[in-house]
């Protein structure tokens, strides 16, 4: 909306007046000494100072009423700066010149225009004051007032002759931009009123953006397009979508303007109205005809409706009763449809707030969206309207997934974390443990989540093009009572996905990009635990009819064991840990780029449980992408015998 473009111009002017009220607030001293600095200019000065009873006995005096500062201010200029206008009356009377301008071109208009002072707006167009005066850049005595809501001060203007279709050179915004964009509906009525220009449009220009891409530093993701995005185009009526102006909508539509009328990029009222979280405006521009299926974009109004939700910012709760599941409600009732697919990103700046479609959702249904949002009440409605529960996003991933969180990375260990929107923030925490992991109250949702998308028919075991489950997610997060609500529905907690991971091997966190990676022992135990108590545990090993044939040569007897405890200390623990469950200092980083260490305290070893397959699986590792690597050339054969009768009296 660019609602600073007139705010630039002036804020020299401004700073240069809140310096001079702080030093005449000051004590005694520092009035004295802002008087002599102006001694030139008493009249100035007084006028500054407030003090009226001297700016009378100057301008009684020899004292000269247009005199300037360095910078070419006026005492009429301070007058309506402190909006007194009995002292500015004073100095019109005294032939003040109301169209005196300062060195940032700012004339006492624009300046009382600018501070919303009807009164003194009307004296100085009494006294002759431009009502057509405007800064360098183009903006207008009418767009300041526009913009401070004040209608005394617009009609003034427009009485005595405002230019009500002038535009700023700049963005080429007019006064009914301003009103709307700063929601003035009784202003946008008196330029209506006026003959203001529904139809008038903005400048158009290019930036290149990232499109759905990374929030983190750079902006930059591999594999995500930037893009040349056309901007601008905007009408009085797309201004209003964006700030929520329900008033100013119906007055321009009443007035004419186009309910299905489109930016530069093609977006519409509707979307744009849904993106920036005015449910109540979407709500009136649906009733008066818009499309609810348009996606010029490559995403609906009933897309962003769930994407913006409730919020206001992030974290910061809509006061729009529109919003939210009302929204929802109201474009399925005018025909959006419920299944609908994201079809690209949007644009993405780095640390914004900005409610963007990630690149990593598209294919995602409004349905998958209210899932990964863990927005139950928008899933309930959706549902109820037909949706369809299972529909997957482009790489797979259903929406029970989203629910339990794939493709959701919570932190970046101690510093950064994130929202289910993809919000992030520097939130530094105690510890990589506590940033990597899930509020409880999250948790909560998640698994009220999960549950209705169960319920719903979707299937527990279903993977995406990764491999990854639903299981391999929650048990990512260290969600445990997602994982046990997962496995009751039958969750298969051996699936493994392309890299060979089950869901046990993902119970770990990472401090930060890179990081050291640590296990969820609660999680990693809690899933021990269900996989020996599940039917799918495996009652035998791995058949290694040849390896089993093998006979152990050396007799298990304490020295033999000690001596391959010494050999598992040396060459082992650091994998599967001093208890041999897996746990081990490098268990983790194992686990991040493949299956993690075995649980050889397990009743049942993977590979061959006989002495003669344990000891070819340390001898020559276990194949085919060497997941452990082969020992037989750093042991001799009677140390990894040795080893052998070690790891036997572990179980």
């Amino acid at each position: 909306m660019n609602e600073k473009t007139l705010a630039r111009c002036t804020w020299r002017f401004g700073l240069r007046l809140l310096l001079a009220v702080a030093l005449c607030a000051g004590s005694g001293a520092a009035r004295a000494q802002t008087t002599a600095a102006f001694g030139a200019l008493p009249l100035i000065a007084a006028v500054r100072n407030g003090d009226e009873a001297a700016v009378r006995a100057r301008l009684v005096g020899t004292a000269d009423v247009n005199a300037r500062q360095p910078d070419g201010a006026t005492a009429l200029h301070w007058a309506v700066h402190h909006e007194d206008a009995a002292v500015a009356d004073l100095l019109i009377r005294a032939g003040a010149d109301p169209n005196a301008a300062n060195d940032l071109g700012v004339t006492p208009l624009l300046l009382a225009c600018r501070r919303g002072h009807g009164v003194l707006v009307e004296r100085l167009l009494a006294a002759g004051a431009d009502p057509n005066a405007a800064l360098p850049g183009g903006g207008t005595a009418l767009m300041a007032a526009a913009r401070a809501g004040s209608l005394e001060a617009v009609n003034a203007l427009l009485a005595r002759g405002a230019r009500v279709n002038a535009a700023e050179a700049v963005r080429g915004q007019t006064a009914l931009m301003w009103a709307v964009a700063n929601r003035r509906p009784a202003v946008t009525r008196a330029l209506l009123d006026g003959g203001a220009a529904i139809g008038a449009r903005t400048a158009t220009r290019r930036r290149v953006y990232n499109m759905g891409g990374s929030r983190s530093a750079g902006s930059a993701s591999g594999g995500i397009a930037l893009e040349e995005v056309l901007e601008g185009g905007s009408t009085a009526l797309l201004f209003a979508a964006r700030s929520g102006d329900v008033e100013s909508t119906r007055l321009l539509l009443a007035a004419g303007a186009d309910v299905r009328d489109t930016a530069a990029d093609g977006n519409t009222a509707l979307v744009i109205a849904a993106h920036s979280g005015h449910g109540s405006l979407a709500g009136l521009l649906l009733r008066a005809g818009a499309d609810p299926n348009a996606a010029p974009l490559g995403y609906t109004a009933l897309h962003a409706a769930v994407l913006r939700g409730v919020l206001r910012d992030r974290g910061v709760p809509n006061d729009d009763p529109g919003a939210g599941p009302p929204l929802v409600r109201a474009l399925l009732a005018h025909g959006a449809d419920p299944d609908a697919r994201l079809a690209r990103g949007s644009p993405v700046r780095r640390w914004s707030h900005d409610f963007a479609f990630m690149d990593r959702w598209v294919g995602a249904t409004p349905f998958w969206l209210a899932a990964h949002f863990l927005e139950m009440e928008m899933m309930r409605i959706l549902a109820a309207a037909g949706a369809d529960p299972r529909a997957p996003s482009r790489d797979g991933t259903t929406p029970l997934m989203a629910a339990a969180g794939l493709g959701y990375n919570r932190g970046g260990g101690s510093a950064f974390v994130r929202d289910r929107r993809d919000f992030s923030s520097y939130n530094p925490v105690e510890s990589a443990a506590l940033g990597s992991t899930i509020p409880a109250a999250e948790e909560r949702r998640t698994l009220d989540a999960v549950a209705m998308a169960l319920d719903l028919g979707a299937r527990v075991n279903a993977a995406n093009d990764a491999g990854d489950t639903a299981l391999h997610a929650a048990a990512s997060h260290g969600m445990n009572r997602v994982i046990s609500r997962l496995t009751d529905h039958g969750a298969d907690l051996h699936a493994e996905n392309r890299r060979g991971q089950a869901p046990a091997d993902l119970a770990v966190y990472a401090d930060g990009i890179a990081g050291d990676r640590y296990v969820r022992e609660a999680t990693a135990a809690l899933l021990r635990t269900l996989e020996d108590a599940a039917p799918g545990h495996p009652a035998a090993p791995h058949g290694h009819p040849e390896a089993r044939e093998l006979a152990n040569p050396v007799t298990g007897t304490p020295e033999s064991v000690a001596a391959g405890a010494a050999a598992y200390a040396a060459h082992c623990s650091a994998c599967h840990g001093a208890t041999g469950r897996g746990g081990g200092a490098l268990a983790a980083a194992a686990a991040a780029y493949g299956p993690p260490p075995s649980n050889l305290a397990d009743r049942t070893w993977r590979h061959g449980g006989s002495d003669g397959e344990v000891f070819v699986s340390i001898r020559d590792g276990i194949g085919p992408d060497f997941s452990m690597d082969a020992f037989g050339d750093r042991l001799a054969e009677t140390e990894i015998w040795n080893l052998v009768n070690f790891l036997r009296s572990l179980r």
